[in-house]
């Protein structure tokens, strides 16, 4: 085993039965992790221990990199008003509980979230304080979103109308300092008065948003459930799209064949809104339960189109989304066509290549964040392997015991 590593740090030592890569369609046995602080400086079979690590053995555990949600919103608290209950909130009491929901989502072995939507750009202040604070996960942050006056989430302050606000808005998130920009192509469910099957947005206006953040190095997702909101843009050349739902007034339609062509081709990473935790007395709303047939048949149109496909849980939004709803959302992911094996890689290494962290997340391999999940099973066999938790490493540092809460 090479123990050479470029940083320096406490050296640990994980030993467990079965290993996932993020990458390999198989299990690897018997491995051995050297965690050199934050890093994984070598896997490899068992060999000689360093001087001076400590080893941990898991026993018969899989290790697997941590899991990542692609589309999480940490200022909403998963009740049943999370847009109220956060109004109430002021900077401070909304940043402690953002902060608790990040360390819930780290608990349950989410080790990295993109959140796609907050207010006053808390997530900034929450991303820099996971720097030294490793019960925080890596967080990925868009700010407000950006939305038309009265629009989708307008209450998170983002709005903006016209080519030259949407410009001017896309500016000042370049300037705030975001990791990347999240347009409200369409309306949404949780603001009323907005009707998610309608564009917000012209073409024009989503492709200023589009030209404006590339300018400043930054990738767009676009909200978008109506069939001409996702068209626009995937026109408008974003780089993700969140939800794609193709939804009408009445319902959902089909994805036109030609739409799920361009999208495959185009290669937009597609955060199909998947994930809901069992809660006595909550559920899916009746509009979106009757409407799940349809909503996944097109999922997997898409996925047999070749599309590239994360869940991205929106996690926050409702009792049965809490921070840790990944989980679910994975051992969902095969009802769209995808192998257990898909599944795990989605919610881990391409998950982290959507979320522009490829280079040091998503994998265990050397070079790679320490973010480790331990679980009893087999992953690839049982994705509800990835509830029964043995540990959590978060950038190398091991969290407290794992307790399920509801």
């Amino acid at each position: 085993m090479n123990t050479s590593s470029p940083r320096s740090g406490r050296l640990t030592v994980l030993r467990a039965a079965w290993l996932y890569d993020g990458v390999s369609p198989a299990l690897t046995p018997d491995p051995v992790l050297l965690l050199v602080g934050g890093v994984i400086a070598a896997v490899g079979p068992p060999g000689g221990v360093p001087e001076g690590a400590d080893v941990v053995d898991l026993g018969a555990a899989t290790l697997l990199p941590g899991l990542i949600d692609t589309h999480v919103h940490l200022a909403f608290d998963a009740s049943a008003d999370p847009v109220g209950n956060l109004a109430g909130r002021d900077a401070a009491a909304a940043l402690a509980a953002m902060a608790a929901a990040a360390r819930r989502a780290a608990r349950g072995g989410v080790t990295t979230v993109r959140d796609l939507g907050d207010r006053d750009y808390l997530t900034l202040a929450l991303r820099r304080a996971a720097a030294s604070d490793h019960s925080l996960p890596t967080i990925v942050a868009a700010g407000p979103p950006i939305t038309t006056p009265r629009g989708h989430c307008h209450y998170l302050g983002g709005t903006a109308a016209g080519v030259s606000g949407v410009t001017a808005a896309v500016r000042e998130r370049a300037e705030r300092g975001v990791d990347l920009v999240k347009i409200m192509a369409s309306g949404g469910h949780l603001t009323p008065g907005s009707r998610p099957e309608l564009p917000q947005f012209t073409s024009e206006e989503l492709r200023a948003a589009v030209v404006e953040a590339h300018r400043h190095g930054l990738p767009v997702t676009a909200h978008a459930h109506g069939v001409q909101a996702v068209a626009d843009a995937v026109a408008a050349g974003v780089d993700g799209l969140e939800h794609v739902s193709f939804m009408t007034a009445g319902g959902v339609d089909p994805a036109p064949d030609d739409l799920v062509k361009a999208i495959a081709r185009s290669g937009i990473a597609l955060g199909i809104t998947l994930g809901a935790v069992p809660v006595e007395g909550a559920g899916l709303p009746p509009a979106i339960a009757a409407a799940m047939p349809a909503l996944m048949a097109n999922a997997r149109r898409l996925h047999r189109a070749g599309a590239r496909i994360v869940a991205g849980t929106d996690a926050g939004i409702a009792p049965i989304k809490p921070p840790d709803v990944l989980r679910w959302a994975v051992g969902e992911l095969p009802g769209i066509g995808l192998t257990s094996a898909e599944a795990l890689h989605a919610a881990t290494r391409l998950a982290a290549e959507v979320c522009g962290l490829g280079e040091r997340k998503g994998r265990l391999a050397p070079g790679y964040d320490a973010d480790i999940l331990a679980v009893d099973g087999d992953p690839l066999r049982d994705l509800a392997a990835l509830h029964r938790i043995r540990a959590v490493y978060v950038r190398g540092e091991r969290l407290g015991a794992f307790r399920e809460k509801r």
